[in-house]
């Protein structure tokens, strides 16, 4: 396997580990207001939500990996990081606004008396969790369709290239799919009672996710979706993307909690493969099955072997990292768990 090959893969398991993380983020912060079963009030500030309390112990952690995703590709994909960024410049933002403000009412929710302003910051939650979730759904439907590819080169999007069935209809799917994987989180983090609630709302949210997901799997099918570069491994992962699905709602029916997690963490990383390795060795494509490969857009073998030097020690300190916090918090919140929030 070539040094490319190697920071390649890197770069997928940096995004799909931020999809797998970042993703129950953004689903918790979308059902947060139908999750908030077990409240409190202290100090005349606003209630408790066992919710935000399943995710407190990580919260902005987890977007560790999508900082080391942007790292990894400036360094060692630069010209795929200045084309793709130039070109879907609009919906990268809206990913950053929507960063910002679910963090920021996160974290002000409760530290204003006014209930008319707790309402606000808990609205602002759910869209800060619904802008992200949905604009990465968009990014990934526009990356297997394909962004159109200006005379000069660089690669370009417009509204007309979003407003598309099959991108959102990718942007539907993500979102509600995210949504799913934040209630199987939900689920595995807290209470019975709560527990059973969220299992219930996550089971009905994989139904739909699978009903949204027919949609652009039919288009492909009728040609009105994208043209894989190797269509039998985007259609192996296609299948394994259903059999998570499957495997999430059944044991969610049967209250297996962290086996349904586990299945929903699959369904959220694997769009990152199947957009890898269905379009290999293209990293972005055109409509008209061209772009920018893997060849092209890699750095220089001399400054990938220097930053292989830190990727040996960065990298398993970020895995090490996760496997501690996930340690040391592990098991179900309670209120006589830290009040994060």
């Amino acid at each position: 396997m070539s040094l490319e090959t190697l920071w390649l893969a890197l770069l997928g398991l940096l995004l799909a580990g931020y999809f797998v993380l970042g993703g129950y983020d953004y689903g918790v912060q979308l059902l947060h207001p139908l999750l908030d079963g077990e409240q409190q009030e202290r100090n005349g500030l606003a209630p408790r939500n066992t919710a935000l309390d399943a995710i407190a112990p990580f919260f902005l952690g987890n977007e560790v990996w999508l900082v080391a995703f942007a790292g990894v590709m400036f360094g060692a994909f630069p010209h795929l990081e200045g084309t793709l960024l130039s070109g879907l410049h609009p919906l990268i933002v809206a990913i950053l606004a929507g960063l910002v403000l679910g963090n920021a009412a996160i974290q002000l929710r409760r530290r204003t008396p006014s209930a008319r302003a707790q309402r606000r910051w808990g609205a602002l939650i759910v869209c800060g969790g619904a802008l992200p979730s949905l604009c990465w759904g968009l990014v990934i439907g526009l990356l297997l369709y394909g962004v159109p590819r200006r005379a000069d080169g660089s690669f370009h999007i417009g509204p007309g290239d979003v407003l598309t069935p099959f991108v959102l209809a990718c942007g539907a799917t993500t979102a509600l799919l995210f949504a799913a994987h934040g209630a199987a989180f939900v689920a595995l983090r807290s209470a019975p009672q709560q527990a059973a609630r969220a299992g219930q709302l996550g089971t009905a949210l994989l139904n739909a996710t699978g009903a949204v997901a027919l949609l652009p799997l039919l288009l492909t099918l009728f040609g009105a979706g994208p043209t894989m570069t190797n269509p039998r491994t985007a259609a192996a992962l296609t299948a394994l993307l259903a059999a998570a699905l499957c495997g999430a709602r059944w044991w969610l029916v049967r209250g297996r909690h962290g086996r349904a997690f586990a299945a929903t963490c699959c369904a959220t990383a694997l769009p990152v493969p199947l957009l890898g390795a269905g379009h290999h060795p293209y990293v972005l494509i055109t409509p008209s099955g061209t772009g920018l490969t893997v060849e092209h857009a890699v750095t220089d073998s001399a400054t990938l072997h220097l930053l292989s030097a830190f990727g040996v020690v960065l990298v398993p300190v970020i895995l090490a990292y996760q496997a501690w916090s996930w340690w040391a918090f592990r098991g179900r919140t309670s209120h006589r768990h830290a009040d994060y929030f």
